[in-house]
């Protein structure tokens, strides 16, 4: 197991967080009194059966949705009473999202669709490109920026993704089964990129997923059940 590359400073500080869902008339419960800590620079991994509250968490986590009750402080913003303004400049600063589905556009390049978060900030196109351009490199793939997503393999895909996630810079990056919909070869060689991202660009990592060979590669694996950290 690798070792934990971090500082010691919790950039995750959740404390007695609950989120309660209305289904109709009947309150659901996913997350009850939850506690957790995520020092700066950590890769970690969150497991836990189906329905356990972890995409929940990361929703939270990453600014996405508010706790029902307890404090989330998240890259020194308590994102408690957030106005939904704050949370979208939080997310836009601090977090980079990868999921299972690539949610990339069909119909841009590689490099086009990593420029998409920085057509929100007051760059020039040339800036853009640039940028898109140092992220597409990072993640290995500066000879198929000019592809569009059904040229590319399930691998490549999820490549691109990982840029446009991390082309802003963040400070955080939010995965939900990353290797989900990929081959072992694949899936090794994204779990090698995540780790490179959190040991050379000091990237604090957190990745829902239920293979535990995935999970094997991250510093801290906490188990999620039932709304609770085991």
């Amino acid at each position: 197991m690798p070792e934990a590359q971090t500082n010691g400073k919790p950039i995750i500080e959740m404390r007695g967080v609950g989120k309660t869902f209305a289904r109709g008339k009947e309150p659901v419960v996913v997350l009850e009194g939850l506690n957790l800590e995520v020092a700066e620079g950590a890769f970690e991994a969150l497991m836990g059966p189906s329905g356990s509250g972890k995409s929940t968490l990361l929703n939270l986590i990453a600014g996405l949705d508010r706790p029902s009750s307890g404090t989330a402080v998240v890259a020194g913003s308590d994102l408690t009473n957030m106005s939904d303004g704050e949370l979208a400049k939080f997310r836009a600063r601090h977090v980079g999202f990868i999921f299972q589905a690539y949610n990339l556009i069909p119909v841009l390049t590689a490099v086009e669709n990593v420029e998409l978060p920085l057509l929100l900030q007051s760059l020039s196109g040339a800036e853009r490109r640039k940028r898109a351009e140092t992220a597409l490199r990072v993640v290995g793939l500066e000879e198929r920026m000019h592809h569009r997503p059904n040229q590319l393999s399930g691998g490549q895909e999820q490549r691109v993704a990982i840029a446009r996630a991390i082309v802003n810079d963040p400070t955080l990056l939010i995965c939900d089964e990353p290797t989900g919909d990929l081959d072992r070869k694949a899936a090794d060689d994204i779990i090698g990129l995540l780790e490179r991202l959190n040991k050379e660009f000091k990237k604090t990592i957190l990745m829902v997923t239920h293979d535990p060979q995935v999970a094997s590669h991250a510093s801290i694996t906490r188990q999620l059940d039932k709304g609770q950290l085991k």
